[in-house]
Formats: structure tokens, sequence, C-alpha cells
């Protein structure tokens, strides 16, 4: 009976003003079995209060199953806020490889004006994996956003692409935003350049020591400089 009343009060503290009592109650909640902690979770993804659906999806994240997966996969799927669309991102990716087409298709979907903060948390996942082909597809589609910042993150991206088997296609686009009129673009492409041996990795930072832009120049040189730290 005791448990039971403490299930009650820690399903009211997650709706509490304060959010000290909120956040409080989603971490004892993780330790109750998933049985338990899921269905108060999914209670409240019905609520309006956005703040509400957020901790929803972050407790679900934390009870890993196969009933929360298709839970997070269904509010993915049926759009809505970005808020929680991002929340729910990143507690989806913690469930490993399965959880990647998903993701892929999130960005795919995902407007790009109204959802920017959608496309920028499924590209800052990718970036932490080897899905060298997805993460290729999503930084190609992000140079052309209409969000200059997911434009920006797309050239970061490339870094990655730059360390694996697909790295000529990824040289070939910076063989192009290396010569950006957006000096931001530039300064991106000096930075995914960093540490990369290919000769034509060097010729591009060799070019972009020479841009009109100092903080081109910067980005550039601070490259070169980071090449001579891994050789020694």
């Amino acid at each position: 009976m005791q448990d039971q009343d403490r299930l009650i009060e820690l399903e009211q503290n997650l709706r509490a003003a304060g959010l000290y009592q909120r956040w409080a109650a989603v971490n004892e909640l993780t330790t109750h079995p998933a049985a338990v902690a899921v269905p108060i979770f999914k209670r409240l993804l019905v609520e309006k209060d956005v703040g509400l659906r957020r901790l929803a999806v972050i407790g679900l994240g934390k009870h890993p199953s196969d009933e929360t997966f298709e839970a997070l996969q269904s509010i993915l799927e049926s759009g809505g806020d970005p808020i929680i669309l991002a929340e729910a991102a990143n507690s989806i990716f913690d469930f490993g490889d399965v959880a990647i087409p998903i993701l892929h298709q999130l960005f795919d979907r995902s407007s790009q004006s109204a959802q920017w903060q959608v496309r920028q948390t499924v590209i800052s996942l990718l970036i932490e994996t080897e899905h060298y082909q997805v993460l290729l597809a999503v930084a190609t589609s992000a140079l052309s956003d209409e969000t200059k910042a997911i434009q920006e993150l797309g050239v970061l991206a490339l870094k990655e692409i730059l360390r694996s088997p697909l790295k000529e296609t990824a040289l070939e686009l910076l063989v192009k935003l290396a010569a950006d009129p957006d000096w931001r673009i530039r300064w991106c492409s000096a930075i995914s350049l960093h540490g990369c041996p290919e000769p034509q990795a060097r010729q591009l930072i060799a070019q972009l020591q020479r841009d009109e832009n100092f903080r081109v120049v910067g980005a550039s040189l601070e490259g070169v400089g980071i090449e001579e730290r891994d050789i020694d």
C-alpha cells in the first residue's frame, strides 16, 4: 500500500510547479521497473503542457524496452512540437543501430525552417555514430537547408565523413564549400578539414589560409597547428 501511495505521489510531483520536484520524480521513477514507471510516463504524453510531455519522453528513454521504443517511434512519426520531437530523437538514439533509419526519416520529414531544432538534433546524434552513409545523406541535405545554422552543421559533419571510406565524396563537397561566398561556410570548411592528411585537403587548407576573412584564416591556421601536434 505504501508503494502505491508513493507512486501516486510521484505522479503528482511530475505535475508540480517546481522543476526540482519534477526532475526528482523522474529520477526516482527510473529506479522502478518499467512495468510500473512506463504507464505513468505515458499518461503524461497527453498533457497540453510541453514541459510535461518532454519529461514523459525523457522518462520513457530511461526505461528501454520494446514498449518504450514503439512509444518513442510513434511520437516521432506523428509529428508535432519540435521540442518533443528533438527530445524523443535523443531518447530513441540510445536504442542503438535500430534507431538510425528512424532518425534519418525524421530528418527528411522535418520541415526546414519550422523544425530546425529537430534537424540539428538528428545531425548531432548521427555525428556520434559510424553510419557514414546516412550521415553523408543528412549532411548533404543540410547544406541546402533554409536555416544557416543547419547548413553550418552539415559542413561540420563532413569532418567525420573524411575519416570514413566516403572521404572522396566529402572532399568533393568541401572543394565547393571552401569557396562559398559566405565566410561562415568557409570557416566551417576549414574546421572540417582539420587533421585530414589527404593532399587535396591540404591544398584546400592552404587556399583558406589566404582567405579574405581573418576568422577563416585563423581556423585554417589552427588546423595546421593540430596536424603538427598530431605528428609530434
